[in-house]
């Protein structure tokens, strides 16, 4: 019954924005950590952005200082505002939800199917 979606994706101009969405269901959305991934054509799969239950945020080098990470835990969402984009942001984006596991509780790590962001002339 776990579901993440993104959302928001498409194609853009260089230097252009974009929203991403990811909205869950199915489980205690303000005790897991997001995670924004990101993977491109022939790449690996690379972390983008994160955000902890505790609203502690970090980047990647390669996005700092032009994406932001944000949650609303009235809507069990998660967003990802990426502005100035470039062509090598190009990728299927990929929501994560991390729960790291404490005293007596398991670990979760739960995953959406992404949302293509294209960005070309």
């Amino acid at each position: 019954q776990v579901q993440l979606v993104e959302s928001g994706g498409g194609l853009v101009q260089p230097g252009g924005s974009l929203r991403l969405s990811c909205t869950t269901s199915g489980f205690i959305f303000n005790l897991h950590d997001m995670n924004w991934y990101r993977q491109a054509p022939g790449k690996q799969r690379e972390l983008v952005a994160s955000i902890t239950r505790d609203d502690s945020v970090a980047y990647s080098d390669s996005v700092k200082g032009r994406f932001t990470i944000a949650r609303d835990n009235t809507k069990d969402t998660a967003y990802l505002h990426m502005i100035n984009l470039k062509p090598e942001d190009t990728a299927v984006y990929i929501c994560n939800a991390h729960y790291k596991g404490r005293r007596y509780y398991s670990p979760d790590d739960y995953w959406g199917q992404g949302t293509e962001v294209t960005v070309s002339s």
